[in-house]
């Protein structure tokens, strides 16, 4: 399996989402689903979304500073 930043996603309850993503970050989450799945079904780009954002948000360290100090 590719070393992805992100890990195996829990399964949650699904939350429906309404969203435009351009057409080529959806191919690119198309390719990180099947990728992360490694060899099952490939995970749909709505359940990519928000454990990306997640990630994301953890780790920049500019948001945690900001965070930290009040903004």
């Amino acid at each position: 399996m590719a070393k992805l930043k992100l890990g195996p996603l829990t399964d949650d309850k699904p939350v429906k989402i309404n969203l435009e993503l351009p057409a080529q970050l959806h191919r690119d989450l198309m390719d990180y689903g099947v990728l992360l799945a490694d060899g099952a079904a490939p995970i749909e780009p709505a359940r990519l979304i928000v454990p990306m954002l997640e990630r994301f948000i953890a780790t920049d360290r500019g948001f945690a500073k900001a965070r930290r100090a009040g903004r």
